[in-house]
């Protein structure tokens, strides 16, 4: 079974939010797989305890 996913709300900068919807459809994402999908990469790669 497919993990369910959680809603949150965020306020972004208006040129942020038009950036993100260009990278997404170039990507033929949606706004939100996007979002999780660049959040996810940066996580892994700044996973570094100190």
């Amino acid at each position: 079974m497919k993990e369910l996913k959680e809603k949150y709300s965020i306020t972004l900068d208006p040129e942020i939010a038009k950036r993100i919807r260009e990278l997404a459809e170039a990507d033929d994402r949606n706004f939100s797989q996007y979002i999780n999908l660049v959040l996810r990469k940066w996580i892994e790669n700044n996973n570094n305890p100190d």
